[in-house]
């Protein structure tokens, strides 16, 4: 007689490991958003401190009127890009010369991240 395994354990073992890979993708899913999130709280820590320098250095005392001028004034060789492809630009809202705010949208649900030349420093928020 010949030892084998019969379809039912075939079946068995297949569904278990269908399950282990459904749970280990939702676990890598919710690391790729964390991670996402994560770069764009650090680009927008890279531009708030590229907009003081620029501040800093100009002898009119102003920030720059777009992201744009950050680039040809030296402060990045190319814009900081969303890791989902959209621009960040989209989510800057410059008040005056001597003011700047801006926020990004974060994945996790209702949480957002916004610099302001107030305090210099990024704060989390819900958006509701």
């Amino acid at each position: 007689m010949r030892k084998a395994f019969t379809l039912i354990e075939l079946l068995v073992v297949i569904a278990i490991i269908a399950i282990l890979a459904t749970i280990v993708l939702v676990s890598l899913n919710t690391a790729r958003i964390k991670a996402r999130d994560a770069r764009r709280q650090s680009d927008m820590h890279q531009i708030a401190l590229a907009m003081e320098m620029y501040y800093d250095s100009q002898t009119s005392v102003a920030y720059p009127s777009n992201l744009n001028s950050l680039v040809s004034a030296g402060y990045f060789t190319s814009l900081p890009s969303n890791p989902t492809g959209s621009a960040y630009s989209s989510y800057f809202t410059w008040t005056s010369a001597s003011n700047y705010c801006f926020s990004v949208l974060l994945e996790t649900s209702g949480a957002g991240y916004f610099y302001a030349s107030q305090d210099g420093t990024g704060k989390s928020t819900n958006y509701d």
